[in-house]
C-alpha cells in the first residue's frame, strides 16, 4: 500500500457513507413529540432538510395561546441551504473515498463534523427564540416562564411533554460521522505503527468497544428513578401538590419521562383510567416507608391498612426489607398484597 493512501476497506466505508447521505433529504431529521392529557395520541413534529411536517397546524394553533411564533418552513433560510450541503458532503465522501488520499478523507471528516456543531448550535438558537420571544398580547402569560424546547431528550412545559430526538435523517447524519471517523483514526493509527495496529493500540480498542458496548446496554436499560421533590412536584393524576414522601410513587416512561403521584392508588388508577399503555412504561418505583427512598415496584413488599391514612385513601405503605414490613404489622394492622395483584 502507498504511502498516503487508504485502505481499500475504508475507502468502500467512505464512499456508502457519501450514498447513506442522499437518503438524508428523503427522510425526517428531527422528531418533537409533545404529550398531554388531552392528546392522548401525542402531536408531532417532523423537521426535514427543506421543510416542516407533521401537526404543524394544531401545534400552530395551541402555541398563538402562550405568544409562541407559528412554524412555516418559508421563514427558515436553512430549508433552502440545507438539501444541497447535504448533496454537498455526499458528493465529498465519494470523491474522497474514490481517489483514496489520506489526507483527503481527514478534510472531508472535520468538515463534516464542524458542520455537524454548527447545525445544532444554529438549531438550540432557533429553539431559543422560539421559546422566549413571545407576543406581549398572548392570551395566556405565565410570569417567568419559557416554552424553549430541550435540544434532545425530555422537557415538561406546562401541561405539555416534550420530547426532542434524531429521527431517520438524523441518525444517518450520526452513524455516517461514526463510520468515517473509524476510517479515518483507523488510517491515523495505521501511520502511526507502519501500517500495522500495534498490540497495544488492539487492547485499547478492544476495551473501548466493550465499554461502548455495556454503556449501550446501560443506556438502553431502566434509567432509574426521578427523585420527587415534596412541596413542588404535583400528582400526574390527582394534580394534587405531593407532600408526603413516604407515599410519594411514579412511573418511567420508555420516552424518558418520569409521571409522580402522591399515593400508589393514584398511581394504579391512571395507569387504568387515563388509558396508558403499559407497554409504554418502564418502571414502577415505590417508596421505602421508612427511608423515602424509591426502589422499583417488584421489589418492595406492600402493607394496606386503614391506619395509615395516606393523602388520597389509599393508605398503602411499601417497605424494602421485610424486617421494616414485619415492624410496621405491630403497629398497623393490615394486610399484605401484592404488587402483581395490584398491578392488574
Amino acid at each position: 500500500m502507498k504511502a498516503n493512501q487508504m485502505l481499500g476497506f475504508h475507502r468502500i466505508l467512505l464512499v456508502f457513507c457519501g450514498i447513506a447521505l442522499l437518503l438524508v433529504n428523503y427522510f425526517p431529521i428531527w422528531r418533537i413529540e409533545l404529550d398531554a392529557p388531552q392528546y392522548p395520541e401525542g402531536l408531532e413534529l417532523l423537521i426535514f432538510s427543506n421543510k416542516l411536517a407533521g401537526n404543524v397546524d394544531i401545534i400552530n394553533g395551541l402555541n398563538h395561546y402562550i405568544g409562541m411564533k407559528t412554524l412555516h418552513t418559508n421563514d427558515f433560510i436553512e430549508f433552502s441551504v440545507l438539501p444541497y450541503l447535504v448533496i454537498f458532503f455526499a458528493a465529498a465522501f465519494v470523491l474522497a473515498g474514490v481517489w483514496g488520499k489520506r489526507w483527503s478523507g481527514y478534510i472531508v471528516l472535520v468538515l463534516f463534523a464542524m458542520f455537524g456543531v454548527a447545525a445544532m448550535v444554529d438549531f438550540w438558537l432557533w429553539e431559543y427564540d422560539y421559546g422566549h420571544n413571545l407576543s406581549p398580547d398572548a392570551a395566556i402569560k405565565v410570569p417567568g416562564m419559557s416554552y424553549q424546547p430541550p435540544l434532545i431528550g425530555f422537557k415538561q412545559l406546562l401541561n405539555f411533554g416534550a420530547y426532542s430526538i434524531p429521527a431517520a435523517g438524523g441518525w444517518i447524519f450520526i452513524m455516517t460521522g461514526v463510520v468515517a471517523a473509524y476510517c479515518m483514526v483507523s488510517e491515523w493509527l495505521a501511520t502511526r505503527k507502519a501500517l500495522t495496529i500495534s498490540h497495544t493500540a488492539r487492547l485499547v480498542l478492544s476495551t473501548l468497544t466493550l465499554y461502548a458496548g455495556l454503556s449501550i446496554a446501560q443506556s438502553c436499560g431502566p434509567r432509574g428513578a426521578e427523585p420527587i421533590r415534596a412541596g413542588v412536584d404535583a400528582c400526574a393524576h390527582c394534580k394534587m401538590t405531593i407532600s408526603d414522601l413516604r407515599f410519594g410513587c411514579e412511573f418511567t416512561s420508555k420516552k424518558g419521562r418520569a409521571f409522580k403521584f402522591d399515593d400508589l392508588q393514584c398511581m394504579t388508577s391512571f395507569v387504568k383510567q387515563d388509558g396508558v399503555s403499559k407497554a409504554e412504561i418502564e418502571t414502577f418505583y415505590l417508596p421505602d416507608f421508612t427511608t423515602n427512598e424509591l426502589s422499583e415496584a417488584h421489589q418492595m413488599h406492600i402493607l394496606h391498612s386503614e391506619d395509615l391514612r395516606s393523602p388520597m385513601g389509599g393508605n398503602y405503605a411499601t417497605f424494602k426489607m421485610k424486617a421494616d414490613l414485619k415492624n410496621a404489622q405491630e403497629k398497623f394492622f393490615g394486610e399484605v398484597v401484592k404488587w402483581e395483584d395490584l398491578s392488574k
